[in-house]
């Protein structure tokens, strides 16, 4: 199957959607990603049938800028194809959602949607460098839009107030920053890995059979570095957070949130250890404490802040530092757990944001945790899909969230045993930010403005599933790990040849 269609697919429904009345706009998107979710749950069952899902599969792979040596390279294999169809599942479910109700300039919104998610596909997808970052820069041009917008508190001519220009401005000058030094690094790494004839090529491939010195793949690793912490976002560079979130859609924020911060941790399992492995081992322990850092900083917030999106925002915080922190164990166990959790986490965190609407709907408006609670007493069916989803995000045992944690404590003790014994508290501290969360919306004293009601079958359509894909994974997360591991041993097999290289070295110094 071509990936060009899945990619592009969410963009052509959107442009249909454009040339619609406003009233129908919805629909050929909605129908688009459907379409995109039909063809990545497709490709989920051709990699279960595959010899080999370390390989890629349905590649395309035509020359596209020839002078500069770009290709228009795409594939899949075990590392993408689950994240694929978190992508399309993701956005599916949030093109349902905002369907239920009127938006202001309608076609624009869903055009920038369709936008967002062909770019999130496009990234996941690349093989080429350059093609990769392309998209990456993509995906935070309708976000900006969609936030400055649509979102944020507004004047009484609808324009946006000071404070939401503030917050999308320094979303967009953290990111762009990052991309940037990504950008300037994908051409660096091309260069100097050009053939003997002068020819660039900046595919995957030909990048990591180039084997760029040391000095370079070290600095280069910390540009790329750079791009993606930011874009999770890690401590101490997640000062665009906050505001960010404040400002945008709750539905705009459920798929921002469970979607591309996935991008930038695939961005590392896919790129940076296989091509960069030697400034991957050098400043794996650098990683290690941004990671720690990110999940006591990120745990510690998530439970003193009465913002109920900023709950979850540090709380995603912490969970990503969790998946930064498996992926520089530089350990099978420990890759494979992260790019479990980042399917986890985008399950979790995008019904998540979605409960929260129908909470605040159901109290004037307030997403302060001291204006909720009773919401359960009338509504238990709520309640109930709730508390599925905090169970997961505390990890408890049974829960995907508990074995996607699990491996990557498994492969952090060991790479590093004190990494490990103290992200263990980030573990304790999830359950004290889950069940406060959760106790303080839907249990204690009814907050003054809550009129607690069930929700309606509309809601339920597009939670519900949600909800049990997450319980499906739970149940039998080998599904995901079986299909997953040939990949992601293959990702590590430069980083392991290059840890061994480097203790060899050590070994034979007097």
């Amino acid at each position: 199957m071509p990936l060009s269609i899945l990619i592009w697919l969410p963009l052509a429904g959107a442009l249909v959607g454009a040339l619609l009345p406003a009233r129908l706009a919805r629909w050929p998107s909605l129908l688009a990603s459907l379409g995109a979710l039909g063809l990545s749950i497709a490709l989920i069952v051709q990699i279960g049938n595959a010899a080999d899902s370390a390989k890629l599969h349905d590649v395309t792979n035509e020359l596209w800028i020839e002078p500069l040596g770009v290709h228009y390279a795409l594939g899949i294999d075990g590392l993408n194809v689950f994240l694929i169809t978190l992508a399309t599942l993701m956005f599916t479910a949030t093109l349902a959602w905002c369907a239920r109700t009127e938006w202001r300039r309608e076609r624009l919104f869903y055009l920038f949607l369709g936008i967002a998610q062909t770019a999130v596909l496009g990234a996941l997808c690349a093989q080429d460098l350059i093609l990769f970052a392309a998209f990456f820069d993509l995906m935070l041009i309708p976000f900006f839009f969609l936030a400055g917008i649509w979102g944020g508190s507004r004047q009484a001519d609808g324009s946006a107030t000071p404070e939401t220009v503030a917050a999308v401005t320094k979303l967009v000058i953290y990111t762009l920053v990052g991309s940037l030094l990504m950008l300037a690094a994908a051409i660096a790494a091309g260069v100097l890995s050009e053939g003997p004839g002068g020819e660039l090529n900046f595919t995957f491939a030909a990048l990591q059979q180039a084997h760029l010195s040391t000095t370079s793949q070290e600095w280069i690793f910390l540009f790329f570095a750079a791009a993606f912490v930011v874009k999770m976002p890690q401590f101490p560079v997640h000062g665009w957070m906050p505001d960010g979130y404040r400002a945008m859609p709750l539905p705009v924020l459920a798929v921002f949130s469970g979607v591309l911060s996935k991008v930038a941790a695939y961005g590392f399992l896919r790129i940076v250890l296989p091509i960069f492995p030697a400034g991957a081992v050098h400043f794996q322990m650098l990683m290690l404490i941004i990671a720690l850092a990110s999940i006591l900083y990120g745990s510690a917030l998530a439970f003193t802040t009465t913002n109920v999106r900023l709950v979850l925002g540090y709380s995603s915080v912490a969970q990503l530092g969790f998946i930064l922190l498996g992926i520089f164990s530089l350990k099978s166990a420990g890759d494979q757990g992260s790019l479990l959790q980042a399917l986890n986490h985008g399950l979790v965190v995008v019904p998540a944001f979605l409960i929260i609407a129908l909470l605040a709907a159901r109290a004037g408006g307030s997403e302060d945790l001291r204006d909720l609670g009773g919401i359960a007493t009338r509504a238990p069916v709520l309640a109930t899909l709730f508390l599925i989803v905090t169970f997961a995000l505390l990890a408890m045992p049974g829960s995907a969230n508990f074995v996607g944690e699990f491996f990557i404590l498994l492969g952090t003790f060991q790479s590093k045993m004190a990494i490990s014994i103290i992200a263990f508290a980030g573990v304790v501290a999830a359950a004290v930010y889950a069940l406060r969360l959760f106790i303080s919306t839907m249990h204690n004293r009814t907050g003054p403005k809550v009129a607690s009601h069930e929700m309606s079958w509309r809601d339920a359509m597009v939670i519900a599933p949600l909800v049990a894909v997450l319980v499906a994974i739970a149940v039998y997360p080998q599904f995901a790990l079986h299909r997953s591991a040939p990949s992601v041993n293959k990702a590590l097999t430069q980083t392991k040849a290059q840890q061994q290289s480097s203790s060899g070295t050590v070994a034979r110094v007097p």
